[in-house]
């Protein structure tokens, strides 16, 4: 893999599995100096360890990005370790999927700290520490529950789809100081904290819908964030690039 991102500081939330750590792994793998974040130690260690058993630079911060001072440190502790900051991903998520009459406070109330107020905590502390000439990416992750969706799923498309507006919103705001934000609508994977919500049955039926034949991976979705955070994405901002094999566009 090329060495594009060589020396540039990427902090990637909730990378203690899933999306969130084949992100971590690919921008390592391609020169980033990588600051693994999730809720807890034994998430983070594992993972800041075989960026390094593979020749890659890691450090890992478990923290509660749910909570403003928690993203704060995050991103300043980042800053501080390495005297730059050029890469945002934000990944974390707490998902539950509820019919509309047996939504709870709570569950919209986590929902959103880790969803959608971070992403806009993060935002702020981000422009705080990036370099005005150099800039940098700020990738979002959002969902194809964006931009089409399921029954019992009012609050995750709800808040998927406000990280678009919060996409074009930041990018508009924020080019002038070279920062580029951008999103990916991945479609569901095969992950940790999607095996809950999938089974043979549903997985057969979403793979014959796809154009390409298959489930997406954590590989491809990495992919795409690491391109929207490299120089060959230099003119693209304000996007929402949709990772799902073509099934959005071409079922109706």
């Amino acid at each position: 893999m090329n060495q594009d991102l060589l020396g540039r500081v990427a902090l990637i939330t909730g990378a203690g599995a899933g999306i969130g750590r084949e992100t971590a792994f690919q921008l390592a793998a391609r020169g980033a100096i990588v600051c693994v974040n999730d809720l807890k130690e034994e998430l983070v260690t594992p993972v800041v360890d075989d960026i390094k058993s593979r020749g890659g630079q890691a450090f890992g911060i478990a923290l509660n990005i749910a909570i403003r001072e928690g993203i704060r440190e995050a991103i300043q502790r980042s800053f501080e370790h390495c005297k730059r900051f050029d890469i945002l991903v934000n990944n974390a998520a707490w998902v539950r999927y509820q019919a509309i009459p047996e939504i709870m406070p709570e569950t919209v109330d986590r929902m959103l700290d880790v969803g959608f107020k971070s992403v806009i905590w993060s935002l702020q502390e981000a422009v705080a520490v990036m370099d005005p000439e150099r800039g940098g990416s700020i990738v979002n992750v959002a969902s194809v529950a964006a931009l089409r969706s399921a029954a019992n799923s009012v609050v995750y498309s709800g808040i998927k789809s406000a990280i678009l507006g919060i996409t074009r919103a930041a990018a508009a705001e924020l080019g002038g100081r070279n920062i580029r934000v951008n999103a990916v609508c991945p479609s569901a994977v095969p992950t940790e904290g999607t095996q809950r919500n999938r089974n043979a049955e549903r997985d057969a039926n979403r793979i014959a819908r796809t154009p390409l034949g298959r489930l997406g991976t954590v590989e491809d979705i990495a992919r795409s964030i690491c391109f929207l955070a490299s120089d060959d994405a230099g003119f693209i901002t304000a996007q929402a690039l949709t990772v799902d094999g073509g099934i959005t566009l071409t079922n109706i």
